[in-house]
């Protein structure tokens, strides 16, 4: 009879420890302190307003607020980035096919697109790396301790940048497109230096920031359209780097050992990742309509929207 009590008990542990663990996978409590319902919410917000003009950093980080959620923490921060990961796959897929007609066309053309690509990315690291030194060192009480995701909180500044990126979109939208108008390198320039200004500040939308601004300077709309996602793909494992070894060295600090790191943060990402990934595939579709079908400006409408609402709400 003791056998039996010992062995009844025995099985009841065992459930009661699968139990447990799959508890965790569902809900990871300990690094994110979310569940997997809220960030599959995250990842449609993410792969939907990712790939459409209306910065979906704005609308995460809303979310993130309103599910109670810090979007400043190095894990959340991770996450988000894991999410652009996914829309930057979306884009991949969605753009292979022109790409190869014109990027990879020939090996002249792939050396001068190469370089556009660069130049530009350069000058997206000199705007974005020399505003986060004026802001850190003009701005900030304590620039020591001062890191960029720290504004990612400030809903004003965020308000400000979406109605920013309203009218630019706006503007570019009333400039009559010219078909064959191509890229060159000071229109590159011009695209790359524009991108940097949507690093530090989440609400100016870097995809509507980037398309109109190749509009402004006379290139094609679809040719702005894939070069602005091009440079996306270029940018996007730089940033997913940062924040990763960000998030790594937050959760050294926190003692907390891989396998549960894998557990509670990279496992979760990997989800929302896929999520989004499809996601952006849908916006993508959505944003190419509308861009041909000269509706471009309802996202910088929207934009302006969305600025007071972050605004009142934040």
């Amino acid at each position: 009879m003791s056998r039996l009590r010992s062995r009844s008990a025995l099985n009841h542990k065992n459930k009661l420890s699968k139990l447990s663990k799959l508890s965790q996978l569902i809900n990871p409590p300990t690094l994110i302190s979310m569940n997997l319902i809220q960030i599959l919410i995250l990842a449609i917000v993410q792969g939907a307003a990712e790939l459409l003009p209306v910065s979906s950093s704005a609308h995460v980080i809303m979310a993130e607020k309103l599910m109670g959620l810090d979007p400043t923490s190095p894990e959340m921060t991770l996450l988000l980035v894991m999410l652009h990961t996914g829309t930057m796959f979306a884009a991949i897929v969605y753009f292979w096919r022109s790409w190869k007609t014109t990027y990879f066309s020939s090996m002249a053309e792939f050396r001068v697109n190469v370089r556009f690509l660069i130049v530009a990315t350069v000058l997206t690291g000199i705007v974005g790396i020399g505003l986060l030194l004026i802001i850190k060192h003009v701005f900030i009480a304590n620039p020591s301790d001062f890191e960029i995701e720290h504004l990612f909180g400030n809903s004003t500044l965020m308000a400000c940048a979406l109605a920013a990126a309203g009218i630019l979109i706006i503007a570019s939208s009333r400039i009559k497109e010219q078909p064959h108008g191509q890229l060159s390198m000071s229109k590159a320039m011009l695209i790359g230096a524009v991108q940097g200004l949507c690093l530090p500040f989440r609400g100016f939308s870097r995809s509507g920031a980037t398309i109109s601004t190749g509009l402004v300077a006379g290139v094609a709309r679809r040719k702005a359209e894939e070069f602005s996602f091009a440079l996306a793909v270029v940018l996007t494992p730089a940033v997913v780097l940062k924040e990763a070894l960000r998030a790594y060295k937050a959760q050294a600090a926190a003692a907390i050992s891989h396998s549960d790191m894998l557990v509670h943060l990279l496992l979760p990402s990997v989800f929302g990742m896929v999520f989004s990934f499809l996601a952006g595939l849908l916006a993508l579709r959505w944003l190419s309509r509308w861009l041909e079908q000269d509706r471009w400006h309802f996202f910088g409408g929207y934009c302006l929207f969305a600025a007071v609402v972050v605004y009142l709400v934040g």
